[in-house]
């Protein structure tokens, strides 16, 4: 384990993470930072606080928004496979009437 300091809304925090995730880490904080700062500059949203915990939530729902379109995504997939295969039977069924 690594330890850094990163710095949110120009409060720094000391936080532990596994050596290979460090980067990503360090960028996810620079992230969260932008976005926490652009809630408090941009809305005259009260404390540190509720700051925290709406930029949290919209994180939250980005992400379920994104894991729905994974799931969409692997839905898709799937049934475009099995047309494939139903194509795949319907040539070679075909090909063998050919054949007789």
């Amino acid at each position: 384990m690594k330890q850094l300091t990163i710095r949110l809304l120009d409060r720094e925090m000391k936080v532990a993470v596994p050596e290979d995730q460090s980067d990503s880490l360090l960028q996810a904080a620079r992230n969260l930072d932008a976005r926490l700062r652009e809630l408090r500059d941009g809305n005259k949203v009260a404390g540190l606080e509720r700051i925290a915990l709406l930029v949290a939530l919209d994180l939250s729902h980005e992400l379920l928004l994104q894991q729905g379109g994974q799931v969409q995504n692997a839905e898709l997939s799937h049934r475009l496979q099995r047309m494939q295969e139903k194509i795949d039977a319907t040539l070679a069924s075909n090909r063998q009437l050919e054949l007789n």
